[in-house]
């Protein structure tokens, strides 16, 4: 069956590791040959901006956020120039159309973490016209949008700043999904009011089922239904089942996510964002060419063929047809 994934971070890995397109990756989780091979309509890239101390971790310098928003969208777009018999770019649904006509996989930019537009709300305008499609508002710290999720009460309960009030009200107008994913939890609710129609949690799971901060409350998964938006289920063992020690994400798991996401959120609310090379551990379903076996289990849940083709496409282009403007 053919999906829609609205997170991965693989750009960052091709980058890490000097590739110049993200074809052929196999110590990666997703690359464009097995999409293929796994039947993905559309893939959301991630630009995931590194956070400070990075440098460290990586072992050399890092460019500047922007020349690094550059280097990653350029890995993509070579990616496009050097296979475009296997994927294209996408700006909206007009664009998956034409690709899923043509049997392209159509490839969606991202920004994970908005810290980049740094208060300055034309930079928002900037990033459309780069192909810039959905920002998650935060990463793991404060940054000029609002307050990231976290274990300290406190922080969880602020919300938007004034200027990412402002900034979510414009990218309703450019046609940039707004992404609340690792926001707090005041801030998702600032989102629901701001925002004038759908936003997603673009890789987030259920709180009532695995206790962590980036997870959705019970509340949270009806308010983000009401506003026509979906919750991409993320595959990480920690926002799954909490498995630090054996570090094994199950289908069993991802499965009890989607069930309890219809249940609250009714079965509209609920997508697939992977987070394919954002997390680590042992997966059942660790890479686009596995996915069927998801598929398969929900049937055996008792989902219908109708409710999964939702899940599994349907959902995110309802979400895409209300938010994508050419």
């Amino acid at each position: 069956m053919n999906y829609i994934d609205l997170h991965c971070d693989t750009l960052m890995h091709a980058f890490l590791r000097n590739k110049t397109d993200i074809y052929d990756m196999p110590e990666t989780m997703l690359d464009v040959k097995r999409m293929k091979q796994g039947g993905v309509l559309a893939q959301f890239f991630a630009v995931f901006l590194p956070p400070a101390g990075a440098e460290k971790m990586v072992g050399r310098p890092l460019p500047s956020d922007d020349d690094y928003i550059d280097l990653l969208v350029g890995i993509l777009r070579n990616s496009i120039e050097m296979y475009p018999e296997c994927i294209a770019g996408a700006y909206g649904m007009d664009d998956l159309e034409e690709n899923q006509r043509q049997g392209k996989i159509s490839a969606f930019l991202t920004i994970e973490d908005g810290r980049s537009v740094a208060g300055k709300i034309e930079k928002l305008k900037e990033y459309y016209q780069k192909g810039i499609r959905l920002i998650s508002l935060t990463w793991n710290t404060p940054n000029c949008f609002g307050y990231p999720n976290s274990k300290d009460a406190d922080v969880m309960e602020k919300g938007l700043t004034s200027f990412g009030k402002e900034a979510v009200e414009y990218m309703d107008e450019l046609g940039i999904v707004t992404d609340v994913s690792h926001l707090s939890d005041g801030g998702f609710y600032d989102v629901a009011q701001v925002c004038r129609g759908p936003f997603v949690a673009s890789h987030s799971n259920c709180r009532a089922l695995m206790e962590h901060p980036r997870n959705l409350t019970d509340d949270m998964i009806k308010a983000l239904a009401e506003k026509g938006g979906v919750a991409g289920v993320n595959f990480g063992p920690e926002f799954l089942n909490g498995s630090y020690a054996k570090r094994t994400s199950r289908i069993d798991d991802i499965v009890a996510h989607i069930l309890h996401f219809v249940r609250y959120g009714g079965e509209e609310c609920v997508s697939i964002g992977t987070d394919f090379d954002g997390i680590s551990g042992e997966f059942e379903v660790g890479s686009p060419d596995k996915m069927e076996l998801l598929f398969e289990a929900l049937k055996r849940g008792g989902m219908s063929e109708r409710q999964i083709e939702l899940l599994a496409y349907k959902n995110a282009m309802r979400v895409m047809r209300e938010v994508l403007v050419r």
